[in-house]
């Protein structure tokens, strides 16, 4: 078979209520996923045994994006081929383009492309129940980078459910310095609950305001409803962030939030038009190294013509 080609979508979350820490490490989340218009691309192509190739966007340099077996896409072709029972041959080259470690589960985006595009190329004809099982042992977005659209995650945020949405949404992604890492974003919420300095709670924060927003297609009512209870770790470890923040809003952002476990800046825009000027705003403010002007939702990992 000759190559093939799948691209997958970054996520942006609107809401994440994060509930206690659970006895097997992972917290209770009550998460709306929007998948928004920054891609990857994984190639799969025949091979002998596996080939892992980086490009592009944090591909270049120590300590970034591994191109071995403890690269999600490595253990994405692993897993598919021991469930479909064939070898695991293939050459897979990455082309990034989301930015790595910045709330946008780039890794997870990879690792649904590599399962879509690796059942085409074996043959498996895994069904979709099957890739969302196999998804969700990879890790918890891996499942929405198969779904894309806007879907609520519950669970650790693997168990997905597409939800109803009216219009399309414009955003501006501000990537703010170096990345963050996610457990040591939710290390820090556990730290902070416990000591005070933000509530406890006995349960994810519920997602049915921005689910109503959403519904409505209202901007004004979206971005009153944008929520993030991550967002006080993620400022605690990176209080650059809240320069970040205040810099989108002073720039005419409807609402601004962290993406996730950050340090993305997620900052809603009025309309396209609306979103292009805020881009070129912040890009030239000096707090971000990179700026996206992204919309959504999209749907998620799908083959390229």
């Amino acid at each position: 078979m000759s190559d093939v080609v799948v691209r997958a979508p970054a996520k942006i979350n609107v809401h994440l209520g994060v509930g206690p820490l659970r006895a097997d490490g992972f917290h209770a989340l009550h998460t709306v996923y929007l998948a928004v218009s920054l891609h990857d691309t994984v190639t799969a192509r025949p091979g002998e045994g596996l080939s892992l190739r980086m490009s592009g966007e944090g591909a270049d340099g120590p300590g970034l994006v591994p191109a071995d077996r403890t690269n999600l896409v490595w253990r994405a072709a692993e897993l598919l081929a021991r469930h479909a029972g064939v070898r695991a041959d293939a050459d897979l080259e990455v082309a990034k383009s989301i930015p790595v470690a910045a709330g946008l589960a780039g890794g997870s985006a990879d690792a649904a492309a590599t399962l879509v595009a690796l059942d085409t190329l074996w043959g498996t004809r895994a069904g979709r129940e099957d890739l969302l099982r196999l998804a969700a042992d990879l890790g918890s977005d891996v499942p929405f980078g198969l779904v894309g659209g806007v879907a609520l995650g519950t669970g650790r945020g693997e168990q997905v459910s597409p939800v109803l949405a009216a219009g399309r949404w414009h955003w501006v992604l501000g990537i703010a310095g170096e990345g963050l890492s996610t457990p040591a974003v939710y290390g820090e919420l556990d730290r902070m609950r416990a000591d005070g300095r933000v509530p406890d709670v006995t349960g994810p924060t519920p997602a049915e305001p921005v689910l109503a927003a959403l519904r409505t297609g209202s901007t004004t009512e979206l971005a009153a409803a944008l929520a993030n209870d991550l967002q006080p770790a993620a400022l605690a470890l990176r209080p650059d962030l809240r320069r970040a923040l205040r810099a989108a809003e002073d720039a005419g952002a409807r609402a601004a939030l962290v993406s996730g476990s950050g340090p993305t800046v997620a900052a809603l825009a009025a309309d396209e038009d609306s979103a292009v000027r805020l881009a070129a705003e912040l890009a030239g403010v000096g707090v971000f190294r990179t700026v996206r002007a992204v919309s959504g939702p999209v749907p998620g990992a799908r083959p390229v013509s």
